[in-house]
C-alpha cells in the first residue's frame, strides 16, 4: 500500500506573551516529537493553523521543513472553502518546504461530489504533491466520494478519517479502500487501538504525546494489545477526556503538557479562545501530575 502510515504527530504552535511564535520552543517540540520516533509531522488544526497570518504559516512551516531535514514527511493543511485561495495555500507550502498536503473539502457552502473532486483536482494539478483527504464533520467524505477522488486524482493516497462515530467511519473506509488509500485515524487518537483492529493504519495526535502513541503504535505492530491497552487507558484516554470537555480545552491541555515537560515556555493558545474555568484548571493540574508520576514509574 502506498500513502502515509503510521504515526504522524500534529505539531502545537507555540506563542509567547506577547502573542507571537516562538521559535525556541517550537525547536524543542520538533526535537521532542522526532526523538519519539515518528513517521511523520503535520501543521493543520491542531497547530492552530487557522489563527496565522499568511506569512506566519510560511514561517513556521519552513523552520520546521528545514528542522526536520527530511527525516520524515512534513504534511501541511491547506483546507480553505474557495478553490483560488486553496492552490494559493497549497504553492505557498510547497514552496516551504512541504511533502505532503492536507485538505478536506469546501465547508462553507454545500458542495457536490464533482465540485470536491474539481477542487481537489485542482490543488493537485497546482503542486504535484501527495494529498492526505480530510474527512471532517463539517465536511464529510464517504467512501465512494474518497475513492472517486482517488480515481480522479492520483496524488491522493490517505485518508484521515475524523467524521464521527470514528470506529465505524474508520472500519468502513478502510473496508472500501483495500489497498487504495491509507486509512489514519485522527480526532485526538483516543480510539487508535479500535480503529487500528478495523484496518486503520495509524493516526495523527496532538505532539505532546507523541512517545505516549508511539509506544501504543509499537505494541500494535508487535501484537500487544494488552500493552497498547494499557499506555493508552493511563496516558492518553485521560488527556483526551479533559481537552475535549469544552470548546477548545484540548489547546489548553495539551500546551500545558509541554510547557510543564520544559518544552514550551508558555501555554498561550491564541485568541479567540475559551480559557479554562477554575475547576478546570484544578482538573488539569491534577492531569499534568497524574501523568508525571506514571512517567516516572
Amino acid at each position: 500500500m502506498s500513502g502515509l502510515e503510521g504515526i504522524v504527530p500534529i505539531l502545537l504552535t507555540p506563542f509567547d506573551t506577547e502573542d507571537r511564535i516562538d521559535f525556541d520552543s517550537l525547536a524543542r517540540e520538533v526535537d521532542e516529537t522526532l526523538d519519539a520516533g515518528v513517521h511523520g509531522v503535520g501543521v493543520a488544526i491542531g497547530s492552530e493553523v487557522f489563527k496565522l497570518t499568511r506569512d506566519e504559516k510560511t514561517a513556521l512551516l519552513s523552520a520546521v521543513v528545514k528542522q526536520v531535514d527530511g527525516q520524515v514527511p512534513v504534511i501541511m493543511n491547506t483546507s480553505a472553502p474557495g478553490t483560488a485561495v486553496a492552490v494559493e495555500l497549497a504553492r505557498d507550502a510547497k514552496d516551504a518546504g512541504a511533502d505532503r498536503l492536507m485538505i478536506w473539502p469546501p465547508d462553507f457552502f454545500p458542495a457536490d461530489a464533482e465540485s470536491v473532486t474539481r477542487h481537489i483536482y485542482a490543488i493537485a494539478s497546482a503542486t504535484g504533491l501527495p494529498i492526505i483527504l480530510q474527512d471532517v464533520p463539517q465536511s464529510p467524505i464517504p467512501p465512494a466520494l474518497a475513492l472517486a477522488i482517488a480515481d480522479r486524482v492520483p496524488q491522493v493516497d490517505t485518508i484521515k478519517v475524523e467524521t464521527q462515530p470514528t470506529v465505524a467511519q474508520a472500519a468502513r473506509m478502510a473496508s472500501a479502500a483495500g489497498t487504495r488509500l491509507a486509512v489514519l485515524g485522527g480526532a485526538g487518537g483516543g480510539t487508535l487501538i479500535e480503529e487500528y483492529r478495523r484496518g486503520a493504519r495509524g493516526t495523527m495526535p496532538f505532539a505532546s504525546q507523541a512517545g505516549e502513541f508511539m509506544a501504543v503504535w509499537n505494541c500494535l505492530e508487535a501484537g500487544d494489545e494488552d500493552g497498547a491497552e494499557t499506555i493508552l487507558e493511563n496516558c492518553i484516554l485521560p488527556v483526551s477526556r479533559l481537552g475535549f470537555q469544552s470548546g477548545d480545552m484540548f489547546y489548553h491541555v495539551h500546551k500545558a503538557i509541554l510547557q510543564r515537560r520544559g518544552v514550551f515556555d508558555t501555554a498561550v493558545v491564541r485568541a479567540p479562545t475559551c480559557p479554562p474555568d477554575e475547576i478546570s484548571c484544578g482538573e488539569l493540574n491534577r492531569l499534568l501530575d497524574r501523568l508525571e508520576r506514571y512517567v516516572l514509574a
